[in-house]
């Protein structure tokens, strides 16, 4: 029987317990106990994917211009996606002999930058050359990380909708704008955790309601405002005399919303339909802990952005009938017995240290291959001799371990070191959970991207813009807007789309002021940390504790979820 062990990060140096369960899970995986605590190594593995960031450079076959998710800078071949995925590629020819007088990740590196990647990772796109990490995507701009949507602009995390702009985590949902983590909504605008919603604005946490104004916690309800009942006729009266169109009116009524919602009760999680639970937005899950953003899952622990997921450590973004995984990112569609792997689908199984391959079984170091079997760092070998030599590889990796330039130690056991990242850590969806500064980065080992001016000026300041939409004619359709930000990360510019601004008239919505990387910034700051805290039910006389991503000091009355249902029903 195993015993709780507690060990020393060798990267940040704090404290972490391996509990008896965890212990398990390692020998039935045949992985030795990590050396980085559970947050050293979400972050390790987020610092492996660009989510959201497009570049201009160089396509290695062709020498024509693309878009593409590495930066010019980054030491990897890019071929066009078109010209990669519609030809016969054997990437086999890149194989190597294994070099017992090199570290394993020395040599990994070294096959790594010469197979080539395609520029980005997109499938079934229709005129939406301007996103990634998607699929199923017809005119849409500047969408990342979602499948089946049409005519949507400015949105990350979205799943069969259309026509939604500068939302975020929607499923299912049409004409939405500043729309966040809702499902099965319609007209929904700048709400969050909504369900099956039609024409509310500024509301959170409602469920099956229509025509409701600055609400929380409804259900079934209709003709709102600030969770008063109206008539529908007195309801539509107000809603027009809040002349919604002007600029100063709505960020009027949007702080007021946000005022409102301190008072109400707020639920200790978002999530639903669970057993046996720790974390944050998990949904139709049992046996899940310290994970975030799960849906119909079990028996995860340390895990991020999964569904339909199993018995795994570990393992960050996508799933799809996946198990027994650990320490893997960007990797799904029914992968078995996976291990420190990256951008690895469709049926991989029993697979170490792998990158970007698919329909594959029993690899070790090896990049890009597809319907292969017993390869190592590309080069093919029978199962009994392939057997032979991955045991020698792991021992030599224990004695030869790779040193990166701070020190750290990576034995078998370990995901790929930072160094060997293809991006720097503020072009990751590391930066957003756990944002560094530049120093900061770079003193913890990582590197950064200093963008590059942009080519454009501004021939009008969004302070400057009409206050009104009914103000905005199609001239500003020629204006290089400044953002408002006076921090802005990104070029500091944006323009307005015609689509775009066709959306904000018709709606009456006014202009944003800020560009589109702000606004998506300021919109996911409605997401808590994926961090827990260890708290008690607010409700007088209530005792019950909780894990929690609300952190003690903030302002909302949080509820454990029987009192919460209690009130809320």
């Amino acid at each position: 029987m195993f015993k709780s062990e507690t060990k020393i990060c060798q990267n940040c140096k704090i404290k972490f317990k391996i509990e008896p369960e965890d212990f398990e899970f390692y020998k039935k995986i045949g992985v030795p106990t990590p050396t980085f605590c559970p947050e050293c190594r979400m972050m390790r593995r987020l610092a492996f994917r660009n989510d959201r960031n497009l570049y201009k450079r160089k396509c290695d076959f062709s020498n024509k211009e693309i878009f593409t998710m590495f930066p010019p800078e980054a030491k990897v071949k890019v071929y066009d996606s078109k010209i990669l995925y519609s030809n016969e590629w054997d990437l086999g020819k890149y194989a190597r002999d294994y070099n017992f007088n090199k570290t394993f990740f020395k040599q990994f590196q070294e096959l790594r930058e010469q197979v080539p990647w395609p520029s980005r990772s997109c499938d079934r796109m229709i005129e939406s050359d301007y996103c990634m990490n998607a699929q199923g995507l017809k005119d849409c701009y500047l969408v990342f990380s979602s499948s089946e949507n049409e005519d949507c602009f400015y949105c990350y995390g979205l799943a069969y909708s259309r026509d939604c702009y500068d939302s975020a985590y929607l499923a299912k949902c049409e004409l939405c704008y500043e729309a966040f983590e809702s499902a099965a909504c319609y007209k929904t605008f700048f709400s969050s955790y909504c369900e099956g919603c039609r024409d509310i604005l500024f509301s959170t946490s409602c469920n099956n309601c229509q025509n409701c104004f600055g609400c929380i916690n409804l259900r079934h309800k209709k003709y709102h405002i600030f969770n008063k009942p109206y008539s529908k006729e007195e309801y539509f009266k107000k809603i027009k005399e809040f002349n919604l169109s002007s600029l100063k009116n709505f960020l009027f009524f949007n702080e007021k919303a946000k005022k409102l919602w301190l008072e109400f009760p707020h639920r200790f999680a978002h999530s639903s339909n669970n057993k046996n639970i720790t974390g944050e937005n998990i949904y139709n899950s049992k046996n899940i802990f310290d994970s975030y953003t799960i849906s119909r899952s079990e028996d995860l622990r340390y895990c991020e952005f999964l569904f339909r997921a199993k018995d795994a450590y570990d393992y960050s973004d996508w799933g799809g009938e996946a198990e027994l995984v650990y320490e893997v990112v960007s990797s799904g569609s029914g992968i078995s017995k996976l291990k420190f792997c990256f951008l690895c689908t469709d049926d991989c199984r029993d697979m170490e240290y792998c990158i970007q391959c698919s329909d594959s079984s029993h690899l070790f170091g090896c990049v890009g291959l597809d319907h292969k079997q017993y390869c190592i760092l590309n080069k093919q070998y029978t199962k009994e001799s392939f057997d032979k030599l991955r045991i020698k590889i792991i021992k030599h990796m224990d004695e030869m371990p790779y040193l990166d330039k701070k020190g750290l130690i990576y034995k078998y056991g370990e995901f790929f070191p930072i160094e060997l990242s293809l991006f720097s850590y503020n072009e990751t969806i590391a930066q957003e959970h756990f944002p560094l500064t530049k120093e900061q980065a770079l003193e913890q080992g990582y590197r950064w991207y200093d963008k590059s001016k942009s080519e454009y000026k501004a021939t009008l300041k969004a302070k400057d813009l009409p206050d009104n939409i009914k103000d905005i004619d199609n001239k500003i359709l020629k204006e290089v807007i400044a953002c408002s930000n006076e921090n802005c990360t990104s070029s500091g510019f944006f323009r307005l789309l015609a689509k775009e601004l066709k959306f904000y008239q018709k709606h009456n919505i006014p202009l944003p002021r800020l560009c589109p990387e702000c606004r998506y910034q300021e919109r996911i700051k409605q997401r808590n940390p994926m961090k827990l805290w260890h708290r008690k039910c607010m409700k007088k006389g209530c005792d019950t504790e909780f894990e929690t991503s609300y952190a003690p000091e903030r302002k909302e009355i949080i509820y454990c979820e029987e009192c919460y249902n209690k009130e809320v029903g």
